[in-house]
């Protein structure tokens, strides 16, 4: 009785009834959210829009504070919240996103998408009406128009390509702040993921596998199944706060998206000339103005009161000028479809083969993503990023080309049939790895020299040879086998640069350095390179490997190399080699007392609060991880490093929820596991329940029908309940 009166209450705020409550009644009468006992959401509506509503609810029970700062960042309003240091990340932002230009794109859009986007605020409307303990720290009312300022594939990943220390330099005249990522001293783990899908001739069962590993920031992804009665039907990863599956698959397809190299962000320097007080800039033979636009910038201040901070920004035809650069302003173009990005992003959770994903597709308003493809009927492909502007090959695209050249200007955009995708190759295997293109299907893969070289930029990395070598040949692969591949302890990485290392000690004469260090290189010398929890190799090859980025990291990134190629050539001096590991010994030895120590005794994953910051503690519970950096060339990424005031080293990105599916003709099986757990409170059943299974990759079931959810329901309610 208690609880019916409580609840009651509850879903009588606000009192006064509106249009937009009495959208919330009818979309609760409507939606049915059931929690399996992984405390994993299945959403069942009337309509898509319906399903929208219980979706979006449900991801604000599991962490509204990530939903809702999302959009704080993706409409420049992170100051609002975080203060003064937040400013330059929101001009950067606001360079594009415009809630007066989102507002009108809005109002001509489709009306099936503005009833989902109506559905999406409702949502979170409705969750703070009935959640009053609940208080956001920007955004107390959302408006269907927002969700376009946030949909994968669009404008979100594309934006932090801009460096925010030039960003602020530009308009400042200050010097630029830069990282010790930037500075090369340090290397961040890679932003990417691994995709691999296999053809029925390449699977014990004859059906299509997949694989699902996205590598991104811990806890960054909600995890759901949406159905609804008008063809919805899809499970997998959403990141908070929007209402697609981003990464997943229904009972027919799945899509996995990897980052993709294709060189489609292009910067412009610009001559500029001021006339008549106005900027102006050469294009050709005439000066056009730069188009001005004031952008002012909310923040906190110190005191907790409100402030701001107001800025001139230009604009040519390219694109909004980000910084300055021997003595030219740099303008930068990039996709920016926000309509478009999201019409697309949830269409294709709802295509039934490759046909049908591929009419989504050709709205190409995903400029960043290379996608795997697996179907039940079989079919598996390699899809290239679908935006991607038509330019002259002459021009090196991964630098500032000469704006005031007309030759550098966009030509229109390449059709699908012009990118390096590839369909049911005779290999039996796709893959992507945060690699070129070219290896993409083993000896199947499009082929460089038929392509303009903008079509990639990132070359190969550790991973790839790695993936390739596991995928080539004629082995037949299950779920088990799948998830196996995806967890191969082998770091190519090492393989490179440790020989090199090996060579250089035997070369030593007899002297103090060549005993000190006889032990530590007798270790890697009988090392096979692959990671493992009880591995003494694999530690002190990491802390060698972080000492060598620290004093080579710089040089490399002025040399325009990639790191591990870098360490593995003749520039590296031999002493240098040897010096790096003497400085890993001594770190070993001092921060663990020894330098044979197991890598699972370093490398530990640990969640102890909800903050989207976490904090690490060596005295409390955490558990032993065997992967290792996907720097190295491990598929399964595990990004850790020393935090403030540990020894151990403590992940915080790499490898988030992984899936693995085989399409059968009875309707998919798939198998997960999410890092930590669903739910951001730590009193949660869900806040950790899947730290162990994530360290050891035992996945769990997914629940995809409602005959494998029967015996597995924790509860089953209506938003708001």
């Amino acid at each position: 009785m208690i609880r019916t009166l409580l609840l009651a209450t509850a879903l009588a705020v606000p009192a006064l009834a509106s249009p937009e409550t009495d959208r919330w009644a009818a979309r609760r009468a409507a939606v049915t959210i059931t929690r399996d006992d992984f405390g994993i959401p299945h959403i069942k509506g009337k309509t898509d829009a319906d399903a929208v509503f219980g979706m979006i609810h449900a991801q604000a029970e599991d962490d509204f504070n990530r939903v809702e700062t999302n959009f704080i960042n993706a409409m420049g309003r992170l100051a609002e919240a975080e203060g003064e240091s937040a400013i330059w990340r929101d001009l950067r932002m606001k360079l594009f996103i415009d809630p007066a230009e989102l507002q009108a794109q809005y109002k001509t859009a489709p009306g099936w998408l503005k009833t989902l986007c109506t559905a999406w605020a409702d949502a979170l409307n409705h969750y703070l009406a009935t959640h009053p303990q609940v208080k956001p720290r920007v955004i107390t009312h959302f408006e269907p128009w927002m969700a376009l300022s946030f949909s994968e594939g669009s404008i979100g990943g594309d934006i932090e390509s801009i460096n925010l220390g030039r960003l602020e330099a530009f308009y400042t005249g200050q010097a630029p702040k830069l990282s010790a990522l930037e500075l090369g001293t340090e290397l961040a783990e890679p932003a990417g993921s691994n995709g691999m899908a296999l053809a029925p001739s390449r699977s014990t069962g004859g059906d299509a596998l997949l694989l699902i590993n996205p590598h991104t920031s811990f806890y960054f992804r909600s995890e759901a199944k949406v159905e609804s009665d008008e063809g919805l039907d899809a499970y997998g990863a959403s990141t908070w706060g929007q209402f697609f599956v981003y990464q997943g698959f229904n009972r027919h397809v799945g899509w996995m998206h990897t980052s993709s190299g294709v060189d489609n962000i292009d910067e412009f320097a610009l001559t500029v000339e001021k006339k008549n007080g106005r900027w102006h800039y050469l294009h050709g033979t005439s000066w056009r103005p730069l188009a001005e636009k004031t952008i002012t910038i909310p923040y906190k201040a110190a005191d907790g009161s409100m402030k701001t901070r107001v800025f001139t920004t230009w604009r040519s035809h390219h694109g909004p000028v980000i910084r300055s650069e021997n003595g030219k302003w740099i303008a930068i173009a990039l996709m920016h479809r926000p309509v478009a990005a999201l019409e697309q992003s949830f269409l294709r959770t709802k295509t039934s083969d490759l046909a049908s994903y591929l009419k989504v597709a050709s709205r190409r308003a995903n400029s960043s993503n290379a996608t795997l493809f697996a179907s039940d009927k079989g079919e598996i492909a390699y899809l290239h990023p679908q935006f991607v502007p038509i330019r002259d090959n002459r021009f090196d695209w991964k630098k500032p080309v000469d704006g005031s050249d007309p030759a550098t200007d966009w030509q229109g955009e390449h059709s699908l049939d012009q990118l390096p995708s590839v369909a049911n190759p005779k290999s039996g295997f796709v893959f992507n790895v945060n690699n070129w293109p070219w290896t993409a299907a083993g000896p199947d893969s499009p082929k460089q020299a038929a392509f303009p070289t903008y079509m990639d930029s990132a070359g190969e990395n550790p991973r790839g040879p790695n993936a390739l070598r596991l995928l080539s040949g004629d082995r037949k692969f299950d779920l088990d086998g799948l998830i196996a591949t995806a967890y191969d302890p082998f770091l190519q990485g090492f393989a490179d640069t440790i020989p090199g290392l090996v060579k250089a000690w035997d070369a030593l004469p007899a002297d103090a350095q060549k005993d000190r260090l006889a032990a530590p290189i007798a270790t890697l010398k009988a090392w096979d390179y692959r990671t493992g929890a009880a591995s003494t190799a694999t530690s002190l090859a990491v802390f060698w490997g972080d000492e060598m980025i620290r004093r080579f990291g710089p040089v490399a990134r002025l040399d325009e190399e990639a790191i591990v190629p870098y360490l593995a050539g003749p520039k590296v001096p031999d002493a240098a080699r040897l010096a790096a590991l003497d400085a890993a010994v001594a770190r070993l030895a001092g921060d663990f007392g020894g330098w044979d120590v197991p890598w699972g005794h370093i490398n530990r994953f640990q969640r102890l609060t909800g903050n989207i910051v976490q904090s690490y503690d060596d005295k409390l519970p955490s558990v032993a991880v065997p992967f290792a950096s996907g720097n190295w060339g491990s598929l399964a990424s595990f990004g850790s490093r020393p935090e403030a005031g540990t020894k151990r080293w403590y992940g915080s990105y790499g490898n988030s929820f992984v899936a693995v599916v085989r399409f059968g003709k009875d309707g998919p099986e798939a198998r997960a596991v999410h890092a930590g757990g669903i739910n951001s409170n730590p009193a949660s059943p869900h806040f950790r329940d899947q730290a162990e299974r994530y360290a050891t990759h035992n996945f769990r079931p997914v629940y995809f029908t409602d005959a494998q959810l029967q015996g597995h329901v924790e509860k089953s309610y209506r938003p708001g309940e």
